[in-house]
């Protein structure tokens, strides 16, 4: 699930909400913005969450539902007013709210209130704003989770000298009771709020697999990395055999990949230098020349994350993260793993012990032109032709090359 504040959109369509979310399923629900003031916008995969009840105002979505039609919970996504009196107003509502739904609350946002003065800096003094944000921490039983990866979410972009928590994940305890979460500070890259991801401690899958990037074929020395390493085999052998060395050969060398053609990493990389400066900015104020860097950061992460955009123009994400055999529900790895294994075992196999056989007349195919054209080569044009043809940004075959890699390589990869 996707909780999106300030969206500073007046009218928010089922087209914009795809243009941003990965997954093929989706379901959202917004509040438009005044002019370019406000704006909230929530979405979800309706396989993973089930919507029950659902309210709204200005200042809030509260969605009611469940996760796989088993945990039922409330999900609040909040954009607190600026004006303490406006906040005190919302957090009363939240506190009437709570007697109707009862269920496990989790509230996300920017609630433009911090509950400490170690969550300001510079703070020397608690105000009422602070007390009244606490109390209706208090009164609706939640939680403050600690972030990891940054000390503040919010900072003023213009001179990047005043830092906050505004922004907060509050749960109930019955949350921390059934999920081991961690809330990560992500770097701030374009907005003066930080991204954070609120998910469980990674369970171990395995390793990955190798899957290749349309992506890597931006930079320009790609093509000819990938000619230098296949020159570089001496392979001899039938077709078959000498492509499979050289593909082999690739996916032996992934640090190349990362570093030479892998537009995510170099996107990774600015964003982590972006974000090292905002951690040396939280202790003491930036030197002119680390300002101006920052800012040569901020416009590099822009244009990376547009080339990425154009590039992978299908890019959804596919998780498997349970599955139910007999009406039981498997969440566990291995567990999963060897379901998926037997599954697919069974659907496969061959049950015959005798293959069964043809019999009967059979009209002959007869000889001369028409038995040599069904035993012909096939030519290169009838080779290259449907490969060039197929979109090449699809799911890549279990060796990890998609149609993509193979069209553009194809001249390459003869011989």
């Amino acid at each position: 699930m996707v909780l999106l504040q300030e969206t500073k959109k007046e009218v928010i369509n089922a087209e914009l909400v795809n243009s941003i979310w990965v997954g093929e399923k989706m379901e959202f629900m917004s509040v438009d913005s005044v002019g370019v003031a406000g704006g909230l916008l929530c979405i979800w995969n309706p396989e993973v969450f089930q919507l029950k009840e659902c309210c709204c105002n200005h200042n809030f979505i509260l969605l009611v539902g469940s996760i796989f039609f088993n945990f039922n919970y409330v999900i609040v996504n909040v954009y607190g007013p600026n004006d303490p009196v406006g906040r005190k107003c919302v957090w009363d509502i939240f506190v009437k709210l709570k007697t109707q739904f009862l269920a496990p609350w989790c509230m996300e946002g920017d609630f433009n209130e911090i509950i400490s003065i170690s969550e300001r800096k510079c703070c020397s003094k608690r105000d009422k704003g602070m007390r009244e944000f606490n109390d209706m921490i208090e009164q609706l039983e939640v939680s403050d989770l600690p972030m990891y990866g940054k000390k503040f979410k919010w900072c003023n972009s213009h001179k990047g000298d005043r830092w906050s928590r505004i922004d907060k994940f509050l749960l109930n305890p019955e949350w921390l009771q059934i999920f081991n979460f961690k809330l990560w500070g992500l770097p701030r890259v374009v907005s003066d709020h930080c991204p954070t991801v609120l998910m469980e401690n990674e369970r171990v899958w395995g390793l990955r697999p190798f899957r290749f990037i349309c992506a890597w074929f931006l930079h320009p020395k790609f093509v000819s990395f990938v000619e230098q390493t296949w020159a570089d085999l001496n392979v001899i052998g039938w077709a078959g055999f000498r492509c499979l060395v050289k593909l082999k050969a690739l996916k032996s060398t992934p640090k190349n990949f990362e570093v030479f053609g892998n537009v995510v990493h170099k996107l990774k990389a600015t964003e982590n230098a972006t974000h090292a400066f905002d951690l040396v900015a939280e202790d003491r104020l930036l030197s002119a020349h680390e300002l101006a860097r920052k800012r040569e950061l901020k416009g590099e992460a822009w244009q990376l994350g547009k080339m990425l955009e154009r590039m992978w123009c299908r890019s959804n994400r596919n998780a498997l993260c349970s599955i139910m055999v007999s009406g039981i529900t498997i969440e566990d790895p291995l567990g999963i793993n060897a379901e998926m294994l037997n599954h697919f075992s069974n659907f496969v196999a061959e049950p015959w012990l005798v293959r069964p056989t043809l019999n009967g007349p059979f009209k002959a195919i007869g000889d001369g032109h028409e038995l040599g054209f069904l035993e012909a080569d096939f030519s290169e044009e009838e080779i290259k032709c449907p490969i060039k043809s197929c979109e090449g940004n699809k799911a890549p075959r279990p060796d990890g090359f998609n149609m993509g890699f193979f069209s553009e390589m194809l001249e390459y990869s003869e011989g």
